[in-house]
């Protein structure tokens, strides 16, 4: 049977990645060149083993065959075929297979781009990746088997969870899995670079685009993720320090950490020690929220039920945590500056100060996170952490965070002059006080808003500043016109602008934070047909209802007429979906969106004798900055991603250079 080859073909591959691992392990240590290539050629045969592996799943869930365990508990026969394929990582083991498979793909693109170029540190690369590899194979083929069979043939499944029916739910996932497995690369080279003693920038220089790839993705992850969680949940917020949101959010701020602190290393050679911590700490952080996500030891909307998984997954990150802390420890004399900072007001000090502020960031949430846990292991009690205690605690650490993003760039190397600070800080100070002035006077009372919205003005304006000097002094020595030097600016440094376009999607964002929570509002009213609520200037009034159907759910709309300071505006209509295979209902918002706030309908509830419909209304103001930002996120990342001009220059003289010596080392 088909899908009896699937399950085969998952421990084929546990049994060719365990040969990558002992053949890697054996051409790193006697140098030999045709195990080393056994073992690359191992990577390559598992990814291709995982591809189809994961085709075989596809197919049992697009064509309902139930008697696949995992089939039958995540689709059914009505369930359309967009969320059948949403299936595939809707529950634990295709999520760990989808993982495991991006993991395989990841290590195959990084084989066939290093192996030439990056010959001394293979060995170690494989190594790494395989066991990790390794070590999630064992899950699918022990503990979470995805094509497990039932001892019946059910006529039909239970069907997926209506909140997972969303098409941002769809995206969501793949994208975070994208991010948390990316930073496994990174985590191998500079693993590698430890067993091989190969510690100068080498293994730095390789995993910068990866960095930026997994940052990338865990980013746009989270984001997508406060979306769905925005217009499919139906609270009127987008973040509740939920313990999975946490869990993708606690090695974003370490990976933020770490690829600003990658930047000293390479200019001056400073934190090579601190590096090594912050990417085996990403990396850890990593797998300890799929761990907290797949184990069901904590309590989440979003977490799998409890499962036997859990001690393997403490097993393997105590190895992790033990295994890297031994090589930093065993390389430690190889990794020790050979500079220090001679002054903290410079922007290496900059730098270290945002470093510790985001892994104070990291294990403030953390330990938030863990405390329930915690408490029930220690006390027998589950205690458990509130959003308010999140707030009270991240607000300043986030305020801190912003005002480093626009002073760190206005701050010169080594040691920063008064003068120079004066002169720099001059215009974005300025800029911000009066922002904070006109927040002021226009009837803004609220202590953090002001703070906030000052510091982000400030921090617009300290990268308008960097943009607008870069780009006078190619005017001036050039001779270009200012659009042609602003293009050409960007295109001679793209890591460094791109970095800067970051900080104001960055900006964005905390604008979009701020106004929707310091400055929602709320009512809620039960309506007679014709009746009105008022919420601001919005006036709400209910006028009719409608209802449809599809084989999968049942669908209940009220329609509400709005009206803004008296003018027409439009017609929400919010919904109470009940589907065919799930008890509890569920709530799709109506939404009416502007730059300047969203007016957010909730359904609650409809008394069909009295034709009584029950809503509850949310003003958010400002919010759409946060998706916003989201898309000035992309844009920066991309343009940082890509190759600048020296970097091209210099990869067509390498080029070069390989052209003419190996011919003559023939």
């Amino acid at each position: 049977m088909i899908f009896e080859v699937g399950a085969y073909l998952l421990t084929l591959a546990l049994g060719v990645t365990a040969w990558s691992v002992v053949t890697a392990g054996l051409g790193s240590y006697s140098r030999s060149a045709s195990l080393q290539e056994s073992a690359e050629r191992g990577v390559l045969i598992t990814s291709v083993l995982l591809g189809v592996s994961s085709l075989i799943l596809i197919y049992a869930l697009v064509g309902s065959h139930f008697q696949v365990r995992y089939v039958a508990d995540y689709t059914s026969r009505d369930l359309p075929l967009f969320y059948k394929l949403t299936g595939f990582w809707g529950g634990q083991s295709g999520s760990l297979l989808l993982w495991t498979l991006i993991l395989s793909g990841l290590s195959s693109v990084a084989v066939l781009k290093y192996r030439d170029r990056l010959r001394d540190l293979m060995p170690g690369l494989v190594l790494v990746l395989s066991a990790i590899m390794v070590f999630f194979l064992i899950l699918l083929n022990f503990a979470a088997k995805p094509f497990e069979l039932l001892a019946f043939l059910p006529a039909d499944g239970r069907g997926l969870n209506p909140q997972l029916q969303n098409p941002f739910m769809v995206i969501h996932p793949p994208l975070l899995y994208l991010g948390f497995v990316g930073f496994s690369v990174p985590f191998a080279f500079a693993m590698a670079a430890l067993i091989g003693g190969r510690t100068d920038n080498t293994w730095l220089r390789a995993t910068r685009r990866w960095t930026l790839f997994a940052w990338f993705f865990l980013s746009i992850g989270i984001l997508l993720g406060a979306y769905w969680a925005y217009i499919e949940l139906g609270w009127g917020g987008y973040w509740a320090w939920d313990p999975v949101e946490n869990a993708s959010f606690i090695p974003w701020l370490t990976g933020t950490a770490f690829l600003h602190s990658v930047m000293i290393q390479e200019k001056k050679g400073m934190l090579r020690v601190w590096n090594m911590v912050l990417v085996l700490l990403t990396f850890f952080l990593c797998i300890l929220g799929t761990f907290l996500t797949r184990s069901g030891v904590i309590s989440s909307v979003h977490a799998f039920a409890r499962s036997d998984v859990a001690p393997l997954f403490v097993g393997f990150l105590s190895v992790v945590a033990v295994a890297s802390t031994a090589l930093i420890l065993y390389r430690l004399p190889m990794l020790r500056s050979t500079t220090q900072i001679e002054s903290i007001i410079s922007r290496e000090g900059a730098f270290l100060v945002n470093n510790v502020l985001l892994v104070v960031s990291a294990f403030a949430v953390l330990w938030a996170t863990l405390f329930p846990i915690l408490s029930e292991w220690v006390r027998g009690v589950k205690i458990t952490v509130s959003s308010p205690f999140y707030n009270q605690i991240m607000t300043p650490l986030g305020l801190l965070l912003l005002l480093a993003t626009g002073a760190g760039p206005l701050i010169a190397w080594r040691k920063a002059s008064p003068k120079q600070l004066r002169s720099q800080f001059m215009g974005p100070t300025l800029t911000g006080l009066i922002t904070t002035g006109a927040l002021i006077f226009a009837g803004v009372r609220h202590t953090g808003a002001l703070i906030s919205l000052g510091l982000c003005a400030f921090v617009l304006a300290a990268v308008f500043s960097e943009f607008y000097r870069g780009t006078q002094a190619r005017v001036r020595s050039m001779g270009e016109r200012p659009l042609p030097a602003l293009i050409a600016l960007v295109d001679r440094n793209k890591r460094r602008y791109g970095g800067y376009l970051v900080h104001v999607a960055i900006v964005m964002i905390f604008v979009g934070i701020t106004g929707s929570s310091v400055f929602q509002s709320e009512a809620q009213a039960s309506l007679k047909r014709g009746e009105s609520m008022q919420l601001g200037p919005y006036e709400l009034e209910y006028t009719d209802t409608s209802s449809h159907a599809t084989p999968n759910v049942e669908v209940f709309a009220a329609h509400v007429r709005v009206r803004r300071n008296g003018q027409d505006v439009g017609v929400l209509a919010p919904e109470r979906n009940f589907y065919i295979h799930w008890d509890q209902p569920s709530s799709e918002v109506g939404l009416l969106s502007t730059l300047r706030e969203d007016l957010y309908v909730i359904l609650v509830g409809h008394d069909p004798r009295t034709d009584t419909a029950t809503f509850k209304v949310y003003l958010n103001p400002l919010v759409n900055w946060i998706w916003l930002g989201g898309l000035m996120l992309i844009i920066g990342t991309h343009i940082a991603v890509l190759p600048d001009r020296r970097e091209r220059t210099a990869h067509e003289l390498s080029g070069l250079l390989r052209e003419q010596l190996i011919p003559a080392r023939g």
